[in-house]
């Protein structure tokens, strides 16, 4: 395909770049990091000014950066944040001091890569990603935080050398790119690391992968359980431990805990370097204020919703036992999921919690239709109805549930952007 041409009278908007990109490459995901790596290097790409952390995991990573992107705003730093997928606008994928990129700034970038890829095929992914990276080179914030898309080692942010990695949690999810086990998965996630920089391992029972990796190269691990800890306090507190830093009566989290707990111990890992001050009312504040969108958001109708862009086994028996801890009298399920999701093990933790499943079809090219879903499952069939969208099962959810019920929307970050606009 012939590369776009244009002149400054006939520049394209937003919504025109992000087709065009949907259009230039064969196939939607091709890990590898030599053709972008290419391209930055003609673009002279590179962040001498600023502490770059880059965040992978299974899950966990979204609300991970939230926090410290709040910690750090608080401690008066300039922060960027660079994530995805977005749930409303793509501009979500880059803020800057909280603020969404703006789409000048966005068709500028595209601009550039344009001229400077030459005959070298990017994704989507890769593309926006350097599109991102030429925007904080312009503003060169204080701190960099890097949300990997999938998987790690060959992932387009992975051409970075961050200063601090962190690996939230290791399961699966990606098996066709990742591997079947949580060895193979962790250690494509290892591949964030660099020799004699930080890794810090939110997860608790990593796999022997990831460490072996860390050993191997001469990473400097700090891991859950070895070099942090939780403990449980009185009243819903708890406590957060170190050999440098004890944080204690902290509030419950409005994210998941574990999340924050990783975070915590990479604010303390740079608190020498960028000169934190941190103390647990200060822990506190951070706590309160961190809240993200799409991750047990909740709405209050004529009955209570969460909004859940949970989407593997992992995240799901999350979710039971949040649900459990709520006790809800009724809580009527809405899904919708991508056909190369492992829908079964997704859905069976939240089985016994579910009174009545609403499956909607997502009608994009991964999506899976709803009589598929309930094929894939033992969701029993007179617990279950099926549509052609997750908009019109959403609806007759909202139609059956009491005022005391509560409607879980879940499955995909396509599925919870597409009840979010019914509600916002």
């Amino acid at each position: 395909m012939s590369k776009m041409t244009q002149s400054h009278s006939q520049r394209k908007n937003l919504t025109e770049w992000l087709s065009y990109l949907e259009s230039i490459h064969s196939v939607e995901i091709e890990l590898g990091l030599k053709r972008i790596t290419a391209v930055a290097k003609n673009l002279n790409i590179a962040f001498p000014r600023s502490t770059v952390i880059t965040v992978a995991g299974t899950n966990g990573k979204g609300t991970t950066c939230a926090f410290l992107e709040n910690a750090f705003l608080a401690q008066n730093l300039t922060c960027a944040v660079y994530s995805s997928p977005h749930i409303e606008r793509f501009n979500e994928r880059l803020r800057l001091n909280r603020c969404e990129v703006s789409d000048n700034a966005l068709v500028s970038a595209f601009e550039t890569i344009e001229s400077a890829r030459g005959d070298i095929s990017l994704t989507y992914y890769e593309y926006t990603t350097l599109a991102a990276l030429l925007v904080l080179m312009a503003e060169q914030p204080e701190v960099i935080i890097l949300e990997v898309g999938l998987g790690g080692r060959l992932d387009a942010t992975n051409m970075i050398d961050a200063d601090i990695a962190v690996i939230t949690t290791i399961d699966l999810d990606h098996q066709a790119f990742l591997g079947n086990t949580r060895e193979a998965i962790g250690f494509e996630k290892a591949g964030i690391m660099r020799a004699n920089k930080v890794v810090v391992v939110g997860d608790t029972n990593p796999p022997s992968s990831l460490i072996t990796h860390a050993n191997d190269i001469g990473a400097i691990a700090y891991s859950r359980e070895q070099k942090f800890t939780v403990e449980q306090g009185h009243n819903n507190t708890w406590h957060w431990r170190s050999s440098h830093h004890v944080f204690s009566a902290l509030t419950p989290c409005q994210i998941p805990q574990d999340n924050v707990a990783t975070a915590i111990m990479v604010l303390s890992v740079l608190a020498d370097k960028l000169s934190l001050s941190l103390d647990s009312a200060f822990i506190n504040q951070v706590i309160t204020q961190t809240k993200v969108a799409g991750r047990m958001e909740k709405f209050i109708l004529d009955c209570h919703v969460i909004l859940d862009v949970g989407h593997n086994p992992q995240a799901a028996r999350y979710l039971a036992a949040q649900l459990q801890s709520l006790n809800y009298p009724k809580v009527h399920a809405v899904l919708g999921m991508l056909a190369d999701k492992d829908i079964t093990n997704t859905i069976a933790p939240l089985l016994p919690e579910v009174a009545h499943w609403y499956v909607g079809t997502l009608d994009i090219n991964r999506g899976c239709e709803a009589k598929k879903i309930l094929e894939s499952t033992e969701i029993d069939s007179a617990k279950v109805n099926c549509f052609d969208n997750v908009s019109q099962a959403f609806k007759m959810a909202k139609k059956n549930a009491k005022a005391t019920d509560l409607i879980l929307v879940f499955g995909s970050f396509y599925t919870v952007a597409e009840i979010r606009r019914l509600l916002v």
